[in-house]
């Protein structure tokens, strides 16, 4: 059975750092891309970060860029996102997702963990 457990998440003052974790069971995460979504009450499900199954690439939204770091150490079944220079507007559940290639969509991920709360205060 697969399953992809966020951890991390947590209240935090604007400008801070958070750095959000998934662990995998059941599948080895160095065969798939991987990434990181979120969601507002209310809204889609949007695109944060993602990262190919090499490690070689990694993709962000342009919101995030410069702020967000995705990373996954080799010797690890985990996927991480360092969250930087931390905003109000980035406050949302966030989701790691796996699947065969690294697009921005929600359509080309297989496996869903459950989410993780991130609040941004100002």
């Amino acid at each position: 059975q697969v399953q992809l457990v966020e951890s991390g998440g947590g209240l935090v003052q604007a400008g801070g750092s958070l750095r959000l974790s998934c662990v995998a069971s059941g599948l080895t995460l160095r065969s798939y891309a991987m990434a990181w979504f979120r969601q507002t009450p209310g809204k889609e499900r949007d695109f944060v970060a993602s990262i190919n199954w090499s490690s070689v690439s990694t993709y962000y939204a342009d919101s995030v860029k410069g702020r967000f770091t995705i990373s996954r150490p080799n010797a690890k079944n985990t996927v991480y996102l360092q969250m930087n220079s931390l905003k109000p507007e980035d406050t949302a559940v966030y989701y790691c997702a796996a699947g065969v290639v690294p697009i921005p969509t929600i359509s080309g991920y297989d496996y869903w963990g459950q989410g993780t709360q991130v609040t941004v205060s100002s």
